[in-house]
């Protein structure tokens, strides 16, 4: 199922969308969901049953604004360097081990607000990912352990800035810029989705940038998540941003980066669209 987090001019709130119409979930018995509440198959096959049924008040999705499904992550942890395309577009080796960074929680914005280009020579880019969304307390958990403590998959667009990541010698601050984190537009919970086998693609403009697959991954879901929690407790809320496909601006001849007044359509497949425009800062 589809989650997604939106408000109609009121407080936040959550629904499931299916196709253009948001099933509310603010009228269930048990409150919105936690992400707890998504790794539990007795709730989704509860709301699943509420929806079939019509049981749920409804409305529009072109009368909402979508709103980031983890607002205030714990940590987003990122694995960079994790699709085969994107390791050969740099001429890199294939890492052994998921090569780690992180991002502050305070760069998520939300579907359709803008992504704020912070001027001077910095060198704005995209970076389409899928994000897993931790929803139980995880330590040191096998592969075949991961699924039952995730919440979902979204969307998120990695943006970073490539003049601080290089000035720097490290990843912290250039990706972590207020706004360069988009995520959206949905949540996708449940066995819906095949994490490891999906299209992931981008457009500036309308201009196709990355366009590939899951597939090209070199540690899968199962991998990654279950490598990051050997290193740390992961918890309900945390994001982790899974890395990005070849076909990234600095890497271009010429240099294809963000300038204010771009727009960003981020895709996964089965999950949705993410939209953002680049405005000054």
């Amino acid at each position: 199922m589809r989650f997604v987090r939106y408000t109609d001019g009121g407080s936040a709130t959550w629904g499931v969308r299916d196709g253009d119409t948001i099933h509310s979930l603010d009228g269930q018995p048990t409150g919105e969901p936690t992400y707890e509440e998504l790794t539990n198959q007795s709730y989704l096959d509860e709301v699943r049953r509420r929806v079939e049924g019509g049981a749920l008040s409804q409305r529009s999705a072109e009368e909402v604004s979508l709103l980031a499904p983890v607002p205030v992550p714990g940590k987003i942890v990122c694995v960079g360097l994790n699709y085969r395309d994107h390791a050969e577009e740099q001429d890199e080796e294939i890492p052994e081990t998921p090569l780690l960074f992180s991002k502050a929680p305070t760069t998520v914005t939300n579907p359709g607000d803008p992504i704020v280009h912070p001027g001077g020579d910095e060198q704005v880019d995209y970076e389409v990912e899928l994000a897993v969304v931790i929803g139980r307390q995880a330590k040191a958990i096998d592969e075949d352990e991961v699924d039952d403590h995730v919440a979902g998959y979204t969307v998120l667009n990695d943006v970073s800035g490539r003049r601080s990541q290089f000035d720097d010698g490290q990843f912290f601050r250039g990706k972590s810029f207020d706004t360069f984190s988009p995520m959206g537009p949905s949540l996708v919970a449940g066995d819906d989705l095949d994490p490891n086998a999906v299209d992931v693609s981008l457009r500036v403009n309308g201009d196709t940038k990355q366009d590939s697959n899951t597939e090209q991954f070199i540690f899968d879901v199962q991998e990654a998540v279950s490598y990051i929690s050997e290193q740390m407790t992961l918890r309900p809320g945390d994001v982790i941003s899974t890395g990005t496909p070849g076909g990234v601006g600095i890497f271009r001849e010429p240099l294809d980066l963000l300038e204010p007044g771009d727009v960003c359509e981020a895709e996964i497949e089965g999950i949705g669209t993410l939209e953002n425009h680049v405005v000054a800062e």
